[in-house]
C-alpha cells in the first residue's frame, strides 16, 4: 500500500532469492548425481524412480525460481508504483506549500520593501522553473509506467494529471503574484520620479521667479545669457525627464494598473508643475529681453554718441595748398562720409527705431530718459553732417579754385605760346611764301578754335564760382579777367596778323600778275613798233591775218589788265586815310581824340614797316592804314548781335560812294543782321552758305556789310566784300525759307542773292523799307558825273577821289599804270 511496504517486500524476496541462489549448487549436484546415477544403474525399476524423483526435483526448483522471479517482478512493479506516488505526493506536498505563498495578499510599503519581495519572488519563481524538470521526470515516469501496461496505469495516470495541473496552477500563481509586485514595485518607482522631478521643478521655479533685472547693459547681458543658457538646459532636461514619467504613468494606466487614478493625479500635478515652470521662464525671459533692450538703448546710445564726437574731433580743417592736396583731402573727406554714412544709416536710424519703440512701451521717467538720450545723439549728428557739408562745400569751393586756377594758368601759358607763334613767324617774298605762312596761320587758328571748349569751360567754371559767392572772389574774378583779356589780345593778333598776310597776298598777286602783264607787254611792243607793211598782196594778207590773231590775243588780256586796274585794299584804305585826314582840318577833334588817334596811327606806321610791307611815296597805296584792317576780322562779332536795335546815323565808310562832302546824303539805315550768302551769280550757287552775324549798312543806292560799328566807322569792310548796288535790286520777305522767323530776301542786278535775318517783323519791315527806298531813290540822285565817262561804273564802288582819278586823261592813267608797276621790279 505504501512504498515502504512494497520495499520492505522486494528486501524479503531478494532473501530468499539469495537463499534458493544459496541452494543452487546443492540441487546441481543433486541433478548431476542423478544423472551419474541413471548412467551408471541401468535398473529400470530404479532408475525410474530416480528419474521420477528427478523430474519432480528440477519441476518443482523450476517452479520455485519462477514464481520468486515473478513475485520479484511484481514487487519491482508495486516499487515503481509506490515510488511514483511518493514523488507524486511530494510534488504535490511541495508546490502546495509554494502555492500558499503565492496567494499572500503582503503588500510592500516602500521602494525597498518592494525590491526586496520582486528578489524573493524572483528566486521562489525560479525554483518553480527549476521544479519543472521534477515535473517532467513524473510525467515520463507515468508516460513509461502507462506505456508498460502497469497494472496501475490509470490510477498513475489521473495522478498525473493532478500534478501536472497542480503545477499549471502553481506557475499562474507565481506569475500574478510578480505581476503584482511588478506593478507595485513599478508604482514606487514612477512615485520617486515624480518627487523627484517636482523637486527639480521647484528648484528651477526659484531661479525662474528671480526679479534681478541688472544694473547695466554689462551686468543684464551676462544675467540674460546666463538665464538663456539656464532655459535651453532646464528645456531640454526637464521636458525629457516630464515625458519619461509620463510615458511611465500611461503604460501604467494602460497596463490596468490598480492604482491607476492616484497615477493620473501624479501625472497631473505633474504636468501643471511644469507648465508653471515653463511660463515662468518664458516670463522671466521676456522680462530680461525688455531690460536688455532699455539697458542696450543706453549703452548704444553712449557708445553711438562717443563715435559721433570723436568723428567730429577728427574731421580736419586744412584746405590743401594745391590741386592734388585738395583732391587727396576731398577723397579722404569722402571715405569719411561714406564711414559716418554707414554709422547713420545703421546705428543712428536703428537707435531712433529703438527710441520710438521703447518710448510705446515705457512711461514716466523712463520715457523721459529715453527721448533725453536720444535728443543727445541726434543734435551730435546733425552737428556732424553740417560739420561734413560744411568742410565737403570747401573743399570743393578749393578744389575748383586750384582746377580754375590750373586751366587759367594752362591756358594762359598756351597763348603765350600762341602769342610767340605768331609773332615769330617770318615775312613772305612772294605768293607761295604767303599763301604757306597763311595756310600755318589757319593751322593756329584750327588751334585757337579747338582751344574754345577749354575757354569756355574755364569761363563758366570761374563764372559759377563768382556766382556761388566764392571765399576767393576777388583773386577770380581777377583771374578770369586776365584770362578774358588775354584771349582777346590773343584772337587780335591772330586778325591782325591774318589781315596782314591777307593784304601782303593781295600785293604779292598784284606784283605778280603786273609781272606777267609787263613782260606780256613787253614781248607784243617789237611787234606793234614793226614798220613791215608788206610788199605784195598776199603778205599784207598775212600780216593782216597776224595782226587778227594779235587782236584776238589781246582780247583775251583784256580783263586781266581790267583786273589790275581796279584798286587793292591798301589802296582803298589810303583813299579813306585821306578822307578822314581831310575831314579832320575840316573839323578839328578835340586834344584828347587827338592824342587817342595818333597813338594808333603811330603803332600802325611801326606794323606796316615791321611787317615788310612795300612803300611808295608817288603811290595812292600808302600803308599807313593797314593797322586798321588788321584789327582782327571774325564771323561772330563780340560786340553785337541781330537783336540791336537799327540805327539810322552818317556812315563814314570808305568804300561807300561819295561824290563830296555837300552832295552825299544821309545814311538811310544801319544795324546787325544774321546773313546768308545763296547765290553769287545768276546760275551759281554761292560756296560759302552759312550764316554770319554782319554790321550792315544801307549808304546811298548800296548795301556794305562790316564786322561791326568800329569797323563801318572806320571803312573796314567785312572780309573785304564790296558794297552791294541797290540798283533796282528785289527785296521781299523770304516766304519759302522755313528754317528762321523773320527772314527776307534780297536779289541784286548783278546775281547776287542774300537772306537776312532780323529780330522781329518790325525791324524786317524796316529794313525792307530802307533797302526799297535806296533802290528807288538811285535813279533820281545819281550824278550827271556817273553816265560821263565809261569808267562811272568801276567808280560807284570806289571814293570820289578814286573816281576822278580814274576819269582823268589816258596820259594820267598811263602814268598811275607805271607808278603800279614800278611797285615790282621788272622781270628779264
Amino acid at each position: 500500500n505504501n512504498l515502504q511496504t512494497v520495499q520492505l517486500l522486494i528486501k524479503k524476496n531478494q532473501t530468499l532469492q539469495k537463499e534458493i541462489q544459496g541452494h543452487q549448487p546443492r540441487c546441481d549436484d543433486i541433478f548431476e548425481r542423478s544423472q551419474q546415477v541413471l548412467k551408471n544403474d541401468d535398473n529400470s525399476f530404479s532408475g525410474e524412480g530416480i528419474r521420477q524423483r528427478l523430474a519432480d526435483l528440477r519441476r518443482l526448483w523450476a517452479q520455485i525460481l519462477e514464481e520468486t522471479g515473478k513475485r520479484h517482478g511484481r514487487l519491482e512493479e508495486a516499487h515503481k508504483a509506490q515510488q511514483y506516488y511518493f514523488d507524486a505526493a511530494e510534488a504535490e506536498a511541495w508546490m502546495s506549500e509554494q502555492e500558499l505563498y503565492m496567494m499572500s495578499e503582503e503588500k510592500a510599503k516602500d521602494e525597498q520593501s518592494s525590491v526586496a519581495m520582486l528578489k524573493k519572488h524572483q528566486i521562489l519563481e525560479q525554483a518553480v522553473e527549476d521544479y519543472a524538470e521534477t515535473v517532467h521526470q513524473l510525467s515520463q515516469t507515468s508516460r513509461g509506467l502507462t506505456a508498460a501496461a502497469h497494472p496501475e496505469s490509470e490510477r498513475i495516470g489521473m495522478r498525473q494529471s493532478q500534478v501536472d495541473k497542480l503545477y499549471a496552477g502553481l506557475k499562474d500563481l507565481s506569475e500574478e503574484r510578480r505581476g503584482k509586485l511588478d506593478e507595485r514595485f513599478r508604482l514606487f518607482q514612477l512615485n520617486r520620479e515624480v518627487d523627484d522631478l517636482e523637486q527639480w521643478i521647484a528648484e528651477r521655479e526659484v531661479v525662474a521667479g528671480s526679479h534681478e533685472l541688472g544694473q547695466d547693459y554689462e551686468h543684464v547681458t551676462m544675467l540674460q545669457e546666463r538665464f538663456r543658457e539656464f532655459a535651453r538646459d532646464t528645456g531640454n532636461i526637464g521636458q525629457e525627464r516630464v515625458d519619461t514619467v509620463n510615458q511611465l504613468a500611461d503604460e501604467l494606466i494602460n497596463s490596468g494598473h490598480t492604482d491607476a487614478a492616484t497615477i493620473a493625479e501624479w501625472k497631473d500635478g505633474l504636468n501643471e508643475a511644469w507648465a508653471d515652470l515653463l511660463e515662468l521662464i518664458d516670463t522671466r525671459t521676456q522680462i530680461l529681453a525688455a531690460s536688455f533692450e532699455l539697458h542696450k538703448f543706453y549703452h548704444d546710445a553712449k557708445e553711438i554718441l562717443n563715435r559721433i564726437l570723436d568723428k567730429h574731433k577728427k574731421l580736419p580743417e586744412e584746405l590743401g595748398r594745391d590741386q592734388n592736396t585738395v583732391e587727396t583731402l576731398q577723397r579722404m573727406h569722402t571715405a569719411f562720409e561714406h564711414d559716418i554714412q554707414a554709422l547713420g544709416t545703421q546705428q543712428v536710424r536703428t537707435l531712433q527705431e529703438d527710441a520710438v519703440r521703447l518710448q510705446s512701451a515705457y512711461a514716466g521717467d523712463k520715457a523721459d530718459d529715453i527721448q533725453k538720450r536720444e535728443g543727445e545723439v541726434l543734435e551730435a549728428w546733425r552737428t556732424l553732417l553740417e560739420a561734413c557739408d560744411g568742410r565737403r562745400v570747401r573743399l570743393l569751393d578749393t578744389g575748383d579754385k586750384f582746377r580754375f586756377f590750373s586751366m587759367v594758368r594752362d591756358l594762359m601759358l598756351w597763348m603765350e605760346d600762341v602769342i610767340r607763334l605768331i609773332e615769330a613767324q617770318e615775312k613772305p617774298r612772294d605768293v607761295s611764301s604767303v599763301e604757306l605762312l597763311m595756310n600755318n596761320h589757319q593751322g593756329i587758328k584750327a588751334e585757337i578754335d579747338a582751344r574754345n571748349d577749354s575757354f569756355t569751360n574755364c569761363i563758366e567754371l570761374g563764372k559759377s564760382l563768382l556766382a556761388r559767392k566764392h571765399y576767393a572772389l576777388e583773386e577770380i574774378k581777377e583771374k578770369l579777367l586776365q584770362l578774358t583779356d588775354k584771349r582777346k589780345d590773343m584772337i587780335d593778333k591772330w586778325e591782325d596778323r591774318w589781315e596782314w598776310l591777307r593784304l601782303v597776298l593781295e600785293v604779292h598777286q598784284f606784283g605778280r600778275d603786273a609781272g606777267v602783264a609787263e613782260s606780256w607787254l613787253l614781248g607784243q611792243e617789237p611787234y606793234l613798233s614793226s614798220r613791215e607793211m608788206g610788199q605784195s598782196v598776199d603778205e599784207v594778207e598775212k600780216l593782216i591775218k597776224r595782226h587778227e590773231a594779235f587782236e584776238k590775243s589781246a582780247a583775251t588780256w583784256e580783263e586781266r589788265f581790267s583786273a589790275l586796274e581796279r584798286l587793292t585794299t591798301m589802296e582803298l584804305l589810303e583813299v579813306r586815310r585821306q578822307q578822314e585826314e581831310e575831314e579832320g582840318r575840316r573839323n578839328p577833334p578835340p586834344a584828347e581824340t587827338q592824342m587817342d588817334e595818333a597813338l594808333p596811327q603811330q603803332r600802325e606806321g611801326e606794323q606796316v614797316s615791321q611787317n615788310g610791307l612795300p612803300s611808295d611815296q608817288d603811290s595812292p597805296r600808302d600803308n599807313g592804314e593797314e593797322s586798321d584792317i588788321v584789327n582782327g576780322v571774325e564771323e561772330h562779332s563780340p560786340g553785337g548781335s541781330p537783336s540791336e536795335a537799327c540805327k539810322v546815323k552818317p556812315s563814314q565808310a570808305a568804300t561807300l560812294p561819295a561824290k563830296s562832302q555837300d552832295s552825299a546824303p544821309a545814311n538811310q539805315m544801319e544795324g546787325y543782321l544774321h546773313r546768308k550768302h545763296e547765290w553769287e551769280g545768276h546760275n551759281k550757287k554761292a560756296s560759302s552758305r552759312s550764316w554770319h552775324n554782319v554790321y550792315c549798312v544801307i549808304n546811298n543806292w548800296e548795301m556794305g556789310f562790316y564786322k561791326d560799328h568800329k569797323s563801318a566807322s572806320q571803312g573796314i569792310p567785312y572780309h573785304n566784300q564790296i558794297p552791294i548796288s541797290l540798283n533796282d535790286a528785289a527785296c521781299e520777305v523770304a516766304l519759302d525759307y522755313k528754317k528762321k522767323k523773320h527772314v527776307f530776301k534780297l536779289k541784286a542786278t548783278d546775281g547776287n542773292e542774300y537772306l537776312f535775318q532780323a529780330n522781329d517783323d518790325e525791324e524786317m519791315n524796316l529794313w525792307m523799307q530802307a533797302i526799297s527806298n535806296a533802290a528807288s531813290s538811285d535813279k533820281t540822285e545819281m550824278t550827271p558825273s556817273s553816265h560821263s565817262t565809261p569808267t562811272s561804273s568801276r567808280a560807284q564802288t570806289l571814293p570820289a577821289s578814286v573816281a576822278l582819278a580814274t576819269e582823268s586823261s589816258p596820259g594820267k592813267r598811263e602814268k598811275d599804270k607805271e607808278k603800279r608797276f614800278s611797285l615790282f621790279s621788272k622781270k628779264k
